[in-house]
């Protein structure tokens, strides 16, 4: 069984997502530890409800982006967490939590990369007329949305969609292939 720690940044349906399917028996893992870099984000209180060790640290309360890192790195390795699953978290990862994770950090972004990386990438694809939309889930390097693509899933966008559908259509498909990705890394047929 992975001993796994979640990061998040908002709402952290992905997180329930992969939450539940450890719970169903489909994810051999366990939460030991969500991180949180929002102190009001929601994901806090759904981690409450289903008793996960959370970890709450404001980046501004920290003289660097290293100190935050260097305090987020103490406790995952107090917990032996072994793998490391960002979900929604909005922030860059540096060495810090790099160099001991290297290939054990791993994003999921809600558009066909190498398009449209960064922020409200939904939004950008739909700016831009995309005729495909989807999900990557990717190693996470140094960059933004620049590690190494793992699995992604893509659906055609009908016309005359509005974005909330198209979103809907996003969280759906994020919600099935995270997990089935991680199953499939963590089993090693990936």
């Amino acid at each position: 069984m992975k001993r796994i720690a979640v990061f998040a940044s908002g709402t952290g349906s992905n997180f329930e997502a992969i939450h539940d399917s450890i719970l169903k028996g489909n994810l051999d893992a366990e939460i030991v530890l969500l991180v949180v870099d929002q102190p009001k984000a929601a994901v806090i209180e759904k981690a409450k409800r289903r008793q996960v060790e959370t970890l709450v640290l404001s980046p501004k309360e920290f003289p660097s982006k290293k100190d935050y890192e260097t305090a987020i790195l103490q406790r995952l390795q107090e917990l032996k967490v072994e793998e490391i699953v960002l979900a929604g978290y909005m922030r860059l990862i540096t060495d810090v939590l790099l160099t001991p994770y290297q290939n054990h950090i791993v994003n999921i972004h809600p558009s066909l990369l190498p398009d449209f990386k960064g922020k409200d990438a939904i939004g950008q694809a739909v700016a831009a007329g995309a005729k495909k939309m989807g999900v990557s889930i990717h190693y996470v390097d140094s960059g933004m949305d620049t590690g190494t693509i793992i699995s992604q899933e893509s659906f055609d966008v009908e016309k005359g969609m509005t974005l909330e559908e198209i979103e809907h259509r996003i969280h759906a498909i994020e919600h099935v292939l995270y997990s089935n990705t991680l199953k499939k890394l963590w089993e090693g047929t990936k």
